[in-house]
């Protein structure tokens, strides 16, 4: 079927499929993402005893790519690969039941082979910037090599470390563990890179769901060792609930409760969308912010972003709340995604105006408090961007998520001198886009051309090219496929696919599209010529 006979069935209802997303949140409260390679593979080593073990090991199987590596294109790879590979060893050492020795092996050989190449030409400089890849790697760069030290039968030489990495930070953490010291929450996210020292640590405590820094490889950790923990801990049901969900293969962070709705009320609120949103969620988000802001999920520490994001969406529903405890997280120049954090990320930055904006939009009489920091969010935003007009941030692979989030923040609450920002980055989205009318950094996505979409039609309004162009993102999203699939593109420890997010981003693109009568005027204009 082309692009024209999809066209030609008329236009999506957004409003029922933003309904059915609702209940879709409603009945999965943990949130819905891909699996994770890393996560997946930490399991395999931390607990085979767990229930879905042989299918984690078929499935790093059946996900490596041809050049022996697995995860996405680029500096992603590494970490993916690196707790990949480690597993199958970990599987072929141990000689677990239902996996075959000469496929695991291979497997493994040919991850070791991407590997000894790739850690060469890579320097701590030049990886991507997620989430405690700088005790990740070498903590499984020494498992790997303990590995090696003990098959010598493989014939391969001791992996590096990227230059610029060392243990030191790892050799802290385990040490903190050791003496019953509790360690920063952020890092209990990542308490598997601990190894032995995580297993029953004093001053670790799962959440009363069970989990343990909303990481299914953390709480792993903790349960410790090979034999099976005792039935009924709510640590081990956890992640006995977690692996059946999922089939085996589990993700990188659940739950993300709090994080998902946010976003998905905001992108569809954003967009203006009318669909119900249940009084039950906007209570719950609610509910969920505190003095120190809210966490994306249960395990996880209060953050600047989940809790812009969430105000923001309380203050579009209906439902305002004073942003105070936004101030926790301010610093001299910005906003940090919580305290102590190495780095800064324009989108955070960019939901705390909107967050500030939209709450005096609603309270005028809050503009004297925090119009003046708005003022500032606004310069720091603009300084941040690119020559060629895009940003870019460290919680997203695509300068297309850091784009919009930025344009559209500087659009709506930037005020007359962030508008030259805006024209910059309406002006990169329109060089951008592919020949067969979609948006993406490695290739066309749905998720990408959404943001591109909505960027252009919301903030690129007055553009003469913009009719043309989100005409054929228009078209190219009513072809895809499955327009809530996509590459992982987030960042956590590896990348990962939202899916309901990234489902609300595609639906308010949409719609923005279909209540524009120029470009429906164009898309019918089209439809007669090609007829």
């Amino acid at each position: 079927m082309s692009k024209i006979d999809l066209l030609l069935d008329g236009p999506v209802d957004v409003a029922e499929a933003a309904d059915e997303l609702m209940r879709q949140l409603m009945s999965r409260p943990w949130g819905h993402v891909s699996p994770s390679i890393y996560e997946t593979g930490r399991l395999v080593t931390l607990a085979p005893w767990l229930v879905g073990h042989e299918e984690r090991v078929n499935y790093l199987i059946e996900t490596q790519r041809p050049d022996g590596a697995w995860g996405a294109l680029d500096g992603y790879a590494l970490v993916p690969t690196l707790s990949a590979t480690e597993a199958l060893l970990s599987t072929y050492v141990r000689g677990d039941a239902g996996a075959d020795p000469a496929v695991v092996r291979e497997a493994a050989v040919r991850g070791l082979g991407f590997l000894s190449r790739r850690l060469t030409e890579v320097t701590a400089l030049t990886l991507p910037d997620t989430p405690a890849i700088e005790i990740i790697v070498p903590a499984l760069v020494a498992l790997i090599n303990t590995h090696l030290e003990n098959l010598p039968e493989l014939g391969i030489a001791r992996l590096p470390l990227p230059a610029g990495l060392n243990e030191r930070p790892l050799t802290l953490i385990r040490q903190r563990l050791a003496s019953g010291t509790a360690l920063p929450e952020k890092l209990l996210h990542a308490l598997e890179v601990a190894g032995d020292a995580a297993a029953g640590a004093p001053a670790v405590s799962p959440t009363p769901i069970g989990t343990i820094g909303a990481s299914p490889a953390a709480t792993a950790a903790w349960l410790g060792g090979e034999a099976r923990p005792e039935p009924g801990h709510h640590a081990l049901r956890h992640l006995e609930a977690v692996a059946q969900r999922y089939g085996g293969p589990v993700p990188v962070g659940l739950p993300i409760t709090v994080f998902e709705r946010g976003w998905v009320l905001s992108w569809l609120g954003r967009a203006g969308i009318e669909f119900e949103a249940p009084p039950e969620m906007l209570a719950d988000l609610r509910s969920a912010i505190g003095p120190s802001g809210t966490p994306a999920g249960v395990g996880l520490p209060p953050d600047a972003d989940t809790t812009s994001v969430a105000l923001y969406a309380l203050a579009l529903f209906g439902m305002p709340q004073e942003p105070e405890c936004l101030w926790a997280f301010q610093t001299p120049t910005h906003f940090c995604t919580w305290p102590g954090e190495d780095g800064q990320s324009a989108s955070v930055n960019a939901h705390v105006l909107d967050a500030f904006g939209q709450y005096v939009r609603v309270r005028p009489a809050a503009a004297g408090r925090y119009g003046p920091v708005m003022q500032r969010l606004s310069a720091w935003l603009c300084e941040r961007q690119r020559p060629d007009g895009s940003w870019e941030d460290r919680w997203h692979a695509s300068p297309y998520y850091a784009t919009v989030s930025c344009a559209l923040a500087l659009w709506e609450f930037g005020g007359p001198a962030a508008q030259e920002a805006v024209r910059r980055a309406v002006a990169w989205a329109l060089r951008t886009q592919h020949a067969d009318g979609s948006w993406g950094w490695w290739t066309g996505t749905a998720e990408e051309t959404a943001y591109a979409m909505q960027l252009l039609l919301m903030a690129g309004r007055e553009e003469e090219a913009v009719v043309d162009a989100a005409a054929r993102g228009y078209a190219y999203l009513r072809s895809a496929a499955d327009l809530a699939e996509g590459p992982p593109l987030w960042h956590d420890k590896d990348l990962y696919l939202p899916f309901a997010i990234v489902r609300a981003a595609v639906l308010a693109a949409l719609h923005l599209a279909q209540t524009d009568p120029r470009i429906m005027k164009k898309l019918h204009h089209c439809m007669i010529i090609k007829t």
